[in-house]
């Protein structure tokens, strides 16, 4: 479904991913590994078309979308969750979620995508005139994902979901993201609570320094000693 061949992306003089290469093959959880600074973020703002690379190509659903706008990626199917949330503060939860639907035009198809968040954060529902703001972490964090669903994305990239959240939060949104994944949503996971991430997906990566060091079987890299000894604490 998606394809990313030998990309190589600078900040100024600073080469920051050195020739990444990976797929995401459909109805599968990805993840990619790897501590602060690997270049994580850097790979799926690649992707997303909001950095363009030096070299290299991205394919999704085989059509090379290396430096299409961004939007025009979200129209195709593909859909990032950005670390940090990045939900609009001041707005009600509602408006939040319209937003997340801004390029569809149908405003049937748009209220059936809010009922479906709904359905699946109930939350969000009861607090739907509420400003963004207010929400605790875990609920932002839900709301970034219903606002991504509402473009019903085909690829969903979902950049560090459990940044911030308490370990009961972060169950929960871990289930969430396994759920997406089993009704039909394929699914490119950045995470450092590697444990978590590798223990939910199929297929994982691990970065260091902007390359790709391990590649594999999800299962396979959880008994991995260097990823124990890099990233589970031994």
């Amino acid at each position: 479904m998606l394809k990313v061949d030998d990309i190589h992306v600078y900040y100024g003089a600073i080469h920051a991913i050195k020739g990444i290469s990976l797929e995401v093959p459909q109805g599968k959880i990805v993840t990619l590994i790897g501590a602060n600074g690997a270049g994580k973020t850097t790979t799926l703002n690649t992707i997303c078309g909001l950095i363009k690379p030096k070299t290299g190509k991205v394919y999704f659903e085989d059509k090379d979308i290396t430096g299409v706008a961004t939007q025009e990626i979200v129209k195709r199917g593909l859909t990032q969750v950005p670390e940090g949330r990045r939900i609009f503060a001041n707005m009600p939860i509602y408006e939040n979620l319209e937003l997340g639907a801004y390029l569809k035009k149908d405003k049937k198809e748009v209220a059936e995508s809010m009922e479906r968040v709904y359905k699946r954060f109930p939350r969000l529902l009861e607090r739907k005139n509420q400003l963004a703001g207010s929400l605790s972490g875990g609920e932002q964090q839900m709301l970034a994902m219903g606002r991504a669903l509402m473009s019903k994305p085909r690829l969903l990239l979902l950049d560090e979901p459990s940044m911030g959240l308490s370990p009961i939060l972060v169950k929960e949104i871990f289930s969430i993201i396994k759920e997406l994944n089993e009704q039909g949503t394929t699914i490119l996971l950045v995470e450092q609570n590697a444990k978590m991430a590798l223990s939910i997906a199929h297929k994982g990566y691990v970065v260091e320094t902007g390359r790709i060091v391990l590649a594999g079987d999800a299962k396979e890299l959880l008994e991995s000693p260097e990823v124990k000894k890099a990233y589970l604490g031994g």
